[in-house]
C-alpha cells in the first residue's frame, strides 16, 4: 500500500510540473494540441497506475486531496509561490510588445490581439499594459485617453444602491437572503402585492437591493417592473 501511496505522489507531482512546463496559456485557453497534451499526459501518467479493489482507489482519492491540500498551503509562502503557481508576465508594457515575454509564454501575437479585442479594445495602440496572470487570464490597461469613461471622469456623482439579491428564483424563495437583509416572507407578499403580484409560483425570479429594498420582478414572459 505505501509502495501505492508513493507512485501516486510521484506521477501526481510530475503531472504538476509538466502542466507548468506547458505554461499559463494551456490553463486559460485551450487550443486542440493545448487540450491534447493535457489529456495524453494525464492518460499516460494516472494510466499507469494499477488499482486493485475500492481500498486502494479510496486510498489513492484521500492522497490526492491531502497533496493538493499541502501544496495549496505551500504556494502561501512567497518563497514558494513563484515556483508553485508562477508570476505576472508583461505582454504590453508601456505600449509596446514584449516578444520575448510572448515566445517565453508559449502566446502567440494572434492570441494577444484576440485577447485585447475581448477586453473592447479594437487597436493595440489604445493598450498600455496587458499583462499575462499565473491563471492564465490576461489584464489590460488602456492608455489613459483610451479609457473608458466613468461617473468619475466626469465629476458626477453616483449613489450607491447596494447589491441586488435574489430573493425569489422559479417560484420559490430564498429566505436565506431574505434574513442577509433583515426581512421576512410577510414582507416580501407584500411587496409583491403592491406591484400586482399575488401568486410566488408565477414569478420566474425577483431581486431586491440591500441598501432601497426595491423589489424587482422578471416574470416568465421576461417584462421587466
Amino acid at each position: 500500500m505505501f509502495l501505492f501511496i508513493g507512485h501516486i505522489i510521484i506521477i501526481f507531482i510530475i503531472y504538476v510540473v509538466a502542466i507548468r512546463i506547458l505554461g499559463k496559456i494551456a490553463l486559460a485557453q485551450l487550443t486542440p494540441h493545448d487540450f491534447g497534451a493535457i489529456l495524453f499526459l494525464a492518460y499516460i501518467l494516472f494510466g499507469s497506475l494499477e488499482i486493485e479493489g475500492l481500498t486502494q482507489g479510496v486510498v489513492g482519492v484521500i492522497t490526492i486531496i491531502i497533496l493538493y491540500l499541502i501544496i495549496s498551503k505551500l504556494s502561501l509562502w512567497n518563497k514558494l509561490d513563484k515556483l508553485l503557481i508562477g508570476e505576472s508576465t508583461y505582454l504590453v508594457k508601456n505600449g509596446k510588445i514584449n516578444i520575448d515575454s510572448l515566445r517565453k509564454s508559449h502566446f502567440t501575437l494572434l492570441e494577444l490581439l484576440s485577447a485585447i479585442r475581448n477586453a473592447g479594445y479594437f487597436d493595440i495602440s489604445e493598450v498600455d499594459y496587458a499583462i499575462l496572470e499565473p491563471n492564465g487570464k490576461i489584464s489590460i490597461l488602456p492608455k489613459p485617453d483610451k479609457a473608458f469613461l466613468t461617473p468619475s471622469h466626469l465629476g458626477l456623482s453616483t449613489d450607491d444602491k447596494g447589491l441586488p439579491m435574489i430573493i425569489i428564483m422559479e417560484g420559490q424563495i430564498h429566505y436565506n437572503n431574505l434574513t442577509f437583509i433583515n426581512k421576512d416572507e410577510h414582507w416580501l407578499k407584500k411587496e409583491l402585492t403592491s406591484q400586482g403580484y399575488d401568486r410566488i409560483e408565477k414569478v420566474l425570479f425577483a431581486t431586491v437591493r440591500d441598501k432601497d429594498y426595491y423589489v424587482k420582478v422578471y416574470t416568465e414572459q421576461c417584462d421587466t417592473y
